[in-house]
């Protein structure tokens, strides 16, 4: 059965967004188009979007409640633009400085690029950085945000700045040589606590294996350098920004090990469960959402494990030390052995799923 996890708190950006239209600042666009970069759900948006409207999102349960709430997701075509961009940007700078650049490319000649930033979360840095590739700006606060957008957008634009910003998302090699970009987890180097799972990873792993939150792919990189009986790689994320960089680092992983391992990379919530089985499982799953800890994620990863293990199967975890995954593992394993403690993390196999 797939996880149920905790209802998100307020979204106060999300709130802030809508705020210039309120107070008649703003006004929505006359042929009821608008493209929403980021976008999250919540009421004000259900509130304000019309048929028109188109939605991106790259993290899948984010995409997933916008669809269930009706909310359209598209490609889009290399020509469109609309006279309304709206855009939540990521704390993570250079993450945020392609994705202005994206609302910019994508809005029309006169039209409104729109944005709002947390004031903890770096607003007055995103306000400059919008101001810096597309020119002036109007801006508001509310609700502990900064509100900020073009007025309208017109010869403005650093066109050239915008080329520079909008190459910041392309995959790039990080300081441990691992294709990644700005913005996945620890995507500028190789994760503390991953490095240890992986140093721990027995050589005796065959079969089919699934990564859980595989992010750029560092652990199935190390899993077929490491594992020369697994036959099969399946890699599961939530953010659709990392695939590109681990399917090119896998590619890499398959050249370094001289062996052809199929693997699979899929844009997937593993808290809904997983589509098929496995010889065995591994994870450094995520715990947090935002700011706020939420080891609910980490418990629903390890049902998920449990649920598509065959009964053979082993599920190798790591985990803040802090974490407290014991009882879950305990309730869906028979085995359950730490493996290692070590600056600050741990790392645990579990095995003999419980029926």
């Amino acid at each position: 059965m797939a996880a149920v996890l905790p209802a998100a708190a307020s979204d106060a950006a999300l709130e802030a967004l809508f705020v210039p239209f309120d107070t008649g600042q703003l006004s929505l666009p006359a042929d009821g188009r608008a493209l929403f970069l980021r976008a999250r759900d919540g009421f004000r948006l259900r509130e304000m979007a019309r048929p028109g409207w188109v939605c991106q999102q790259s993290f899948k349960p984010f995409a997933n409640a916008l669809e269930r709430s009706g909310l359209r997701l598209a490609p889009l075509s290399a020509e469109d633009r609309y006279p309304l961009v709206l855009v939540l940007p990521p704390r993570q700078r250079d993450e945020a400085r392609a994705l202005f650049a994206q609302a910019v490319k994508r809005a029309m000649p006169g039209g409104v690029v729109l944005a709002a930033l947390p004031n903890a979360e770096g607003a007055k840095s995103g306000e400059a950085d919008l101001a810096r590739v597309a020119g002036s700006l109007r801006q508001l606060s509310k609700h502990k945000c900064r509100v900020f957008w073009t007025q309208p957008l017109g010869d403005g634009v650093d066109l050239a700045l915008l080329d520079e910003w909008l190459a910041l998302d392309a995959p790039r090699r990080n300081v441990a040589g691992y294709m990644s970009r700005p913005g996945l987890f620890a995507w500028d180097r190789i994760d503390t606590a991953s490095a240890l799972l992986a140093g721990q990873l027995p050589s005796d792993l065959t079969g089919r294996v699934a990564d859980l939150g595989a992010g750029y792919g560092y652990l199935s990189s190390q899993l077929l350098a490491r594992c020369a009986g697994v036959t099969a790689v399946d890699l599961y994320e939530a953010e659709a920004r990392a695939l590109e960089p681990a399917r090119m680092n896998l590619e890499q992983a398959q050249r370094d090990c001289g062996r052809p391992v199929a693997f699979s990379l899929h844009w997937h919530d593993v808290t809904q469960g997983l589509p098929q089985r496995y010889d065995a499982i591994i994870s450094n799953p995520p715990f947090h959402q935002g700011r706020a800890d939420l080891p609910e994620l980490g418990r629903a990863f390890i049902d998920s494990a449990a649920d598509a293990l065959l009964p053979h199967g082993r599920f190798w975890l790591v985990a803040n030390r802090h974490l407290p995954y014991e009882a879950t593992l305990a309730a869906r394993f028979n085995e359950v052995r730490n493996v290692v403690m070590q600056d600050g993390f741990k790392v645990i196999e579990a095995g003999g799923v419980r029926a």
